[in-house]
């Protein structure tokens, strides 16, 4: 479902206020109600997280999420240690598995960005180099067509990681990144997952 810029939220047949495009697809709603926007503060779960937003790019999300399993079992459980020694055969037996997107460009990025992961660990690792760049507030959208897909944070957050080695990282991806682990909280003002990360908190006037 195309999310409506006319609407705000849209109540389930459980009482429950969520955006249209988490209104009707379980696996959707499911991802929205208990994952999306709630914030990831280890390595390996940050990774993933990177890895699936570039995989995502041109794609829908609901197609990433159907994949997800097959996507953890061809990259090891997103275990970095175990990706960043990924050789070409590796490369080509991806290329082959017909559950995940074969896309050679992207599987590289999954690759380097592994690599890149474990050069960060020196310097305090991938979650506090990411962490560092949530902002000091967040947007309050009423609709959907009032959600930022990108921002100054996001931006800045793609060039240093970029110059660290990490591919697929470009500032819209990396916006949705920083929605999808509660650095920032784009959930609509009236859905029940507003200020539901312990993070950022709602006003109480």
């Amino acid at each position: 479902m195309v999310a409506d810029p006319a609407v705000s939220v849209v109540i389930g047949d459980d009482g429950l206020a969520r955006p249209v495009w988490a209104a009707s697809d379980p696996l959707l709603r499911d991802y929205y109600d208990h994952e999306w926007g709630l914030p990831v503060t280890d390595e390996q779960g940050l990774y993933e997280r990177i890895c699936l937003e570039g995989f995502q790019a041109g794609l829908s999300w609901a197609t990433i999420l159907r994949k997800r399993p097959a996507f953890r079992a061809a990259f090891e459980g997103f275990n970095p240690d175990a990706v960043a020694q990924f050789t070409d055969t590796d490369m080509e037996r991806l290329l082959q598995d017909q559950g995940i997107v074969r896309n050679r460009l992207k599987i590289l990025a999954a690759i380097r960005n592994a690599q890149a992961t474990l050069t960060l660990r020196p310097e305090g690792g991938l979650v506090d180099f990411v962490w560092q760049f949530k902002p000091v507030t967040t947007p309050r959208p009423v609709y959907h067509h009032e959600i930022p897909t990108q921002s100054e944070e996001s931006v800045a957050l793609s060039k240093v990681l970029r110059k660290k080695g990490f591919a697929f990282v470009g500032p819209t991806t990396m916006f949705a990144l920083m929605e999808a682990i509660g650095m920032v909280d784009t959930h609509l003002v009236g859905s029940h997952r507003r200020g539901s990360s312990g993070i950022w908190t709602e006003p109480t006037t």
